[in-house]
C-alpha cells in the first residue's frame, strides 16, 4: 500500500482525540475469525468467542476476518450512544454498495445479509440490539483499559514525533514501512495507491488489532489510518500505576526494554528478570517487531540491545 502525501497533507497529519467503541468492536469481531492473529490474543480470542451472546453473532456474518467491515458499522464516534444512533440512520445510498462489498469479502449471503441490504426495519432493531449487546459482552469491561493505552500509544507517537520528524514518526508506526519522497510505502501485502489529495491523515492506534494497517474515511473528509498500537490489549495493565512506560508496554515487556538498554543474550535477560526463556524470547520479538531493540546472532546465542528508537522511548518514559 502507498500513500501520497502532497504538501497540504503533511500539515494535517494528527491523531484521533479518542478511540471510538463501534471501531474497536469491529476489529474485536474480525479478530474473532482472522487467523493470522497475534498468538497473544490466543486467549482473548478464546474467552471472548466461548462468551459472545447469540444476539452478537450475527454480525460475523457482516465482519470479515481482515477487518474491512461495512462502513456504516462503525462510525468514528467516541460515544457509544452517538455512533449506535449514527448507524441507525445510515444512509440506503451507503447499506446497499457497502454490503455488496463485505459480500465478495467472503461474508455469507443469507436472508439476514438481504434484509441489512434492504433495510428491513425489523431486521435493522436485531442489527442495532446485536451491536449493543457485543459492545457490553466485548469492551464494557475492557475500555478502561483499553482508553489508557490508546492515550498512552498517542502521547509517546507525538513525543517521538517531535523529536526526530513526522517521517521517522511514521514509518515507526510500521516497521519496515518507508518514505519516497512524499510516499509512505507500507502494508506491502496490499496494492493500493491511496492519494490524500490535500485532505490530511488522521492517525488511529488500536490496541484490539493485530492485522496490517487499514484505511478508512474520517468525519472530517480526511482519511484515516488504523494501525496496531504498541502493545495488544491482553498485556495493557489496568491503568492504576503512575509509570508511565509500563501503561504504554505493560509492566513485563516494559522491564524487558528497560533491561536490554545493555546487551543481554535471551538466557541472560530470562535470569535477570525471573521469567522463562520462552517469555523472554517472546517478549523481545514483539519488541524487535516494534523497531524498539535489534538482535543479532552469535553462533547460538541471540543477543539483544535497545535501539535508538527504544532508547528514546525510556528516556522519554520515566
Amino acid at each position: 500500500m502507498r500513500i501520497h502525501f502532497t504538501p497540504a497533507d503533511l500539515l494535517h497529519v494528527r491523531y484521533a482525540k479518542e478511540p471510538a467503541p463501534l471501531i474497536e468492536l469491529g476489529l474485536a469481531l474480525a479478530s474473532l475469525h482472522h487467523p493470522n492473529a497475534d498468538p497473544l490474543f490466543t486467549h482473548w480470542r478464546r474467552e471472548q468467542a466461548r462468551t459472545l451472546p447469540t444476539p452478537a453473532r450475527a454480525l460475523l456474518d457482516l465482519i470479515p476476518p481482515c477487518g474491512r467491515g461495512p462502513l456504516f458499522l462503525d462510525p468514528l464516534f467516541p460515544d457509544i450512544n452517538e455512533a449506535l444512533d449514527h448507524v441507525a440512520h445510515s444512509p440506503h445510498h451507503q447499506v446497499a454498495p457497502e454490503m455488496a462489498r463485505v459480500i465478495t469479502l467472503g461474508r455469507p449471503i443469507n436472508s439476514w445479509t438481504r434484509a441489512i441490504a434492504a433495510q428491513d426495519r425489523a431486521t435493522w432493531h436485531t442489527l442495532l440490539t446485536a451491536l449493543t449487546t457485543a459492545h457490553h459482552s466485548i469492551l464494557t469491561h475492557t475500555w478502561r483499559r483499553l482508553r489508557t493505552g490508546f492515550h498512552a500509544e498517542v502521547t509517546w507517537r507525538t513525543s517521538h514525533w517531535a523529536r526526530q520528524g513526522l517521517g521517522p514518526s511514521l514509518e515507526s508506526i510500521s516497521p519496515g514501512s518507508t518514505f519516497t519522497g512524499t510516499t509512505w510505502h507500507l502494508a506491502p501485502e496490499k496494492k493500493a495507491d491511496i492519494h490524500l489529495n490535500g485532505t490530511g491523515l488522521t492517525l488511529y492506534p488500536t490496541p484490539i488489532w493485530s492485522g496490517p494497517p487499514l484505511m478508512g474515511p474520517y468525519p472530517d473528509g480526511s482519511w484515516c489510518l488504523y494501525y496496531p498500537a504498541l502493545t495488544p490489549l491482553p498485556l495493557l495493565p489496568e491503568p492504576t500505576t503512575a509509570d508511565p512506560l509500563s501503561t504504554l508496554l505493560g509492566r513485563t515487556r516494559a522491564h524487558v526494554l528497560e533491561a536490554l538498554a545493555e546487551q543481554r543474550t535471551t538466557g541472560n535477560l530470562a535470569h535477570a528478570l525471573g521469567i522463562s526463556p520462552a517469555s523472554a524470547s517472546q517478549h523481545a520479538s514483539a519488541l524487535r517487531e516494534a523497531g524498539l531493540i535489534a538482535t543479532r546472532r552469535e553462533g547460538k546465542a541471540a543477543w539483544h540491545e535497545c535501539t535508538a528508537l527504544g532508547a528514546e522511548l525510556l528516556r522519554t518514559g520515566r
